[in-house]
């Protein structure tokens, strides 16, 4: 196992395997990210073009709001867990989520904000007593903080997260619908098998590799499992009772997240096709649903509804439904004409 001898231990029982189920969390992706800003090294970092992009967005933000993220999630340790609620359902908004933060039991935060100003290992690095003067300051108010924090991700989140959020979600789903496949085809062993090269799970215990040690038992309250771009290279963890326990791990395909298209105008595929479907093709080398290709595409759903159609038809896409979504990706003839003749450039 990965990252030594200390290990987190989730205890299952045979009504917690009953219990595990996905979600997708834009809150999630949200926090993480900025762990992932933390971390620096942009050239070497997976999410290196993410950053370049944030970099020239981040002059919207308020340096106050910046400030307050950054004390709040650290390149390492310890994360509040009010920051990671998981949400109730596979899919939801980032204002359910933001609503369901609001709603966090100050007590509670006041609690997990003075555990974060004085953790070991968060808590490394320069500027830590500015950072606890910040922590303890929210600490003191009757509601710890929670309008100023939640005021702050909103701010983020629409700047850093909410205009790759469809292409982000996409990947989520797509690692969701595979999971989902491998319990069918093996149960949870096999589902549980591959979530990350730090986790493990044998005995009806879940084993995570950390910085720490830790048990906790599910309880009867099963297991949220959240795939989380922005949780690479790490696992996240939320034990804290009454809510079921959480694991957030870096979806499979990643490295295709931020892959860039070669932009070949003109190509003898939009040729044929013509420059719309051409590059709704290349778009596709994730499962979208049409409202998420709209918004990548900046096209309006009922028109993108119809070149969907027509390259379905021509067997480039293949389509399958997911709860109340149709995902469309491409066809293996499809990758064919794409890496034959050069992927477009957008509409």
């Amino acid at each position: 196992m990965r990252g030594g001898t200390c290990v987190i231990q989730l205890h299952f029982t045979a009504a917690d395997l009953t219990r595990v189920r996905f979600a997708a969390s834009p809150l999630t992706e949200t926090v993480a990210s900025l762990r992932a800003l933390a971390a620096g090294s942009r050239g070497r970092h997976l999410h290196g073009p993410w950053i370049d992009r944030f970099a020239d967005r981040a002059g919207r933000l308020r340096e106050r709001d910046l400030d307050l993220l950054r004390a709040l999630v650290r390149p390492q340790g310890y994360i509040p867990d009010f920051l990671l609620l998981a949400p109730g359902r596979r899919s939801s908004t980032f204002a359910d989520a933001l609503a369901q933060l609001a709603d966090a039991d100050p007590a509670v935060v006041a609690q997990e904000l003075a555990h974060l100003a004085t953790h070991r290992v968060a808590q490394q690095g320069a500027g830590h007593e500015a950072r606890q003067a910040l922590l303890q300051a929210l600490v003191r108010r009757p509601d710890a903080g929670l309008g100023p924090v939640t005021e702050a991700i909103e701010a983020y989140h629409r700047v850093a997260i909410a205009p790759d959020w469809p292409r982000i979600d996409a990947l989520l789903n797509d690692d969701i619908a595979y999971r989902l496949d491998a319990l069918a085809d093996g149960g949870v062993d096999r589902m549980m098998s591959n979530l990350h090269p730090s986790v493990t799970f044998a005995d009806q215990t879940l084993r995570i590799a950390k910085y720490y040690d830790g048990h906790a038992d599910c309880d009867g309250r099963g297991l949220i499992l959240v795939p989380c771009a922005f949780a690479w290279p790490d696992v996240l963890v939320r034990t804290a009772q009454p809510e079921s326990p959480s694991v957030s791990y870096s979806p499979r395909g990643l490295g295709r997240l931020w892959e860039k298209r070669a932009e070949q105008a003109g190509s003898a595929l939009a040729g044929v096709l013509g420059q719309t479907r051409a590059a709704l093709l290349a778009q596709l080398d994730l499962p979208m649903s049409t409202s998420q290709a709209a918004t990548q595409m900046a096209l309006s759903a009922p028109t993108l509804s119809v070149h969907l159609q027509a390259l379905r038809d021509a067997g480039l896409l293949t389509s399958r439904r997911t709860g109340r979504q149709v995902l469309y990706s491409r066809t293996d003839l499809g990758d064919r004409l794409l890496s034959g003749a050069g992927r477009p450039t957008g509409p």
